[in-house]
């Protein structure tokens, strides 16, 4: 994983505190030199990972580190006892946000042994410069609350478009698994009917506001309650989600009234509470370029996956097996920055960019690549003129990369469903290789729209290559010829199907590989799925051409 060194890089996106005018009560960030004399131990983990967490890393065999160790709790007393207002902490960052309205305060802090520095978060005039694109580019007339004729209501058009209906008539809905939602409000969720079944089944594990401590996520903002309508919401012929039986954690790390560079310590705040409980994939749809104060804004050249605080916490967020799925931006129609935000352009962050209903590219979605170069976003889905729910009670047409992204959230949360023990990158690859560009990416659809059918395919064929083999095919991945050997005397049957799920060879072939040999040699580039029976055994293996 890419990340500079944490305490050098924290603060590229920022200035050192100095003497700034004093004008009302702010907010700063101070800088914690090391985890010295902690009560807490790698060793004796159980102390700050859930039960959820610990088995995440068991599974993937990832080491419990010091990044996982909290932030000294003597040094927050510390600057706690200086008359500071204490905020957030965040253990990866090692360092906590405050709040206070006097200089003298920071000069307390300041003088404590191991504090490294303070940085002031400083307020402006200009507001919503980038913010009001990523929560919506724009509503349309609301939509009737009314039974439609199909299953998954107004919200079909996005479960068809991903090839995703058959995941859930398969009963991988999300069950077990849970997802961590971070946004800028979630308003009318906790009465909307479209939320009623996760309520009545305690689905929803908890909430958090990161902005305002202590005060509810059920304010500020209704974008939140739109993303999560797009994952979890269930009225059947009414509306339902991509991962309708999921179970769910909100976190509240935007700040709808600003655009302020604390949001970005927010959300990695946010990403390590959701660490430590268990969660398998967060959805975010934020991305951050233009700050109310221009010294905090990100360039382009920031878009490294290195650079940018949120994008830190993102990428080691993904270093403790979560997968992070974040909206690639709407500033695709903008000649001044039509690239990715921030965390968008993590090198392990799954991002999404937007398509219409037909496959199109919205115009406003952010394209890539990232500064280093690699393609961005990584697949898209159905982004423009989507429907929503509504703090009302009702549900709304709106669009942005912010509805695409939970709309592959879902559907990437019932895949992995089927094979937890599949590492995050793993699973996403198999994602990209399903999409309809998969042999020719490029940054404006990534690697395309996913068909989720055949990446559930894809998954069984891994599962039955668990069992003794009875084919061998190599070279494979190939650019030409195939060898064929089957491994078994009794080989009865072949067949061959193209990653769309069609029929393109069956053969009797009586034991005889040089038929299938030859067949598979004059296939063009593209991922094959071929099924071998004998009567002892079945096997299907995966064949790509390049």
């Amino acid at each position: 994983m890419k990340v500079k060194s944490f305490f050098s890089a924290l603060f590229l996106c920022g200035f050192m505190y100095s003497a700034y005018a004093q004008i009302a009560p702010e907010k700063y960030w101070v800088q914690f030199t090391d985890k010295n004399n902690s009560p807490y131990s790698i060793n004796n983990p159980s102390e700050f990972l859930s039960e959820r967490a610990l088995e995440r890393r068991n599974k993937y065999n990832i080491d419990i580190d010091e990044l996982d160790i909290p932030v000294n709790d003597t040094y927050i007393q510390g600057v706690e006892q200086t008359g500071a207002v204490i905020l957030n902490p965040s253990k990866w960052l090692n360092g906590v946000t405050i709040q206070t309205d006097d200089i003298n305060v920071i000069n307390a802090i300041n003088a404590l042994p191991y504090v490294e520095n303070t940085m002031k978060f400083i307020d402006g005039e200009i507001k919503q410069v980038v913010k009001e694109d990523i929560e919506n580019i724009f509503y349309d007339l609301p939509v009737n609350n009314e039974e439609l004729d199909d299953y998954y209501g107004y919200a079909l058009p996005q479960i068809q478009q991903l090839n995703g209906i058959n995941l859930h008539e398969a009963n991988y809905r999300g069950e077990g698994m849970l997802i961590g939602i971070c946004d800028g409000g979630f308003m009318g969720a906790d009465s909307h009917a479209v939320f009623e079944e996760i309520r009545k089944e305690n689905r929803l594990l908890g909430t958090r506001n990161f902005v305002n401590k202590g005060t509810t996520v059920y304010g500020a903002s209704s974008h939140g309650t739109s993303v999560w309508s797009l994952i979890g919401g269930n009225i059947p012929n009414t509306y339902v989600g991509t991962a309708p039986k999921a179970s769910f954690y909100l976190c509240l790390t935007e700040d709808a009234r600003t655009e302020n560079l604390i949001e970005e310590y927010n959300f990695v705040s946010a990403l390590e509470l959701l660490d430590s409980i268990g969660v398998d994939v967060i959805n975010s749809s934020l991305g951050y370029i233009q700050f109310d104060m221009p010294q905090w804004s990100h360039s382009y050249s920031d878009m490294d996956g290195e650079t940018c605080i949120i994008t830190i916490g993102a990428e080691i967020a993904s270093s403790k097996g979560i997968i992070v799925v974040n909206s690639a931006g709407n500033d695709g129609a903008s000649w001044t920055y039509p690239y990715i935000g921030a965390p968008a352009d993590g090198e392990h962050v799954f991002t999404i960019g937007a398509v219409d209903v037909n496959g199109e590219l919205a115009y406003f979605s952010s394209i890539g690549p990232s500064y280093d170069g690699r393609i961005k976003p990584d697949v898209v889905a159905h982004g423009e003129n989507v429907t929503v729910a509504s703090p009302d009670g009702s549900f709304y047409n709106g669009s942005g990369t912010s509805y695409s992204t939970p709309v592959m959230t879902g559907m990437l949360t019932c895949l992995w469903q089927i094979r937890p023990d599949l590492e995050p990158e793993t699973l996403k690859e198999i994602i990209r290789e399903s999409a309809n560009r998969t042999n020719n990416p490029d940054n404006y659809y990534g690697y395309g729209i996913p068909d989720f059918t055949l990446a559930m395919q894809t998954l069984s064929v891994d599962e039955v290559n668990e069992t003794i083999p009875i084919i061998n095919v190599y070279p494979n991945p190939s650019n030409g010829v195939v060898n064929v050997e089957f491994l078994d005397d009794d080989i009865y049957g072949v067949q061959v199907y193209n990653q769309l799920g069609v029929l393109i060879y069956a053969d009797d072939c009586s034991g005889d590989s040089v038929r299938l040999q030859n067949f598979l040699t004059t296939l063009g580039s593209g991922m094959y799925f071929v099924n071998v029976m004998s009567s002892s055994n079945n096997n299907s293996l995966k064949v790509i051409k390049y």
